[in-house]
């Protein structure tokens, strides 16, 4: 697998596409970063660590749903391995006006862009949720 968080990303999109509470991703620690994003600003319910059928280390997400329609409308991976992008605190763009968050990797940990930009730090922009 080349790019491990947008297989996770994927894996939320099409669970809430059909419906599903909860949907299975292997467990790693950036993973389990950009879920604490998404759990602190309400996108998800949570999650929870578990083992597959094999005995892999697996992480079970929560999904959340608001009368029936998905809490995420729209999840976009921005850095991809052919081709990262990383912004300074300046220059890290606000998604929808505000309304959505970006989720970026920094020297201080993996946090939304509104407090990338209040610590005064730049990064690399994971993914956009709206």
């Amino acid at each position: 697998m080349n790019d491990p968080l947008g297989d996770m990303l994927t894996r939320i999109r099409n669970a809430q596409m059909r419906g599903k509470s909860t949907t299975q991703s292997p467990s790693s620690k950036l993973r389990k970063w950009v879920l604490d994003v998404l759990a602190d600003e309400g996108y998800i319910r949570g999650y929870e660590e578990t083992t597959d059928k094999k005995g892999h280390p697996a992480i079970e997400i929560s999904l959340k749903y608001y009368e029936g329609e998905p809490v995420i409308r729209e999840l976009k991976r921005v850095s991809k391995p052919g081709r990262r992008v990383y912004l300074g605190s300046n220059d890290i763009p606000q998604v929808r006006q505000g309304l959505g968050v970006s989720i970026v990797s920094t020297s201080k940990g993996v946090m939304t862009d509104a407090n990338a930009r209040s610590a005064n730090v730049g990064g690399e922009v994971l993914c956009t949720v709206f």
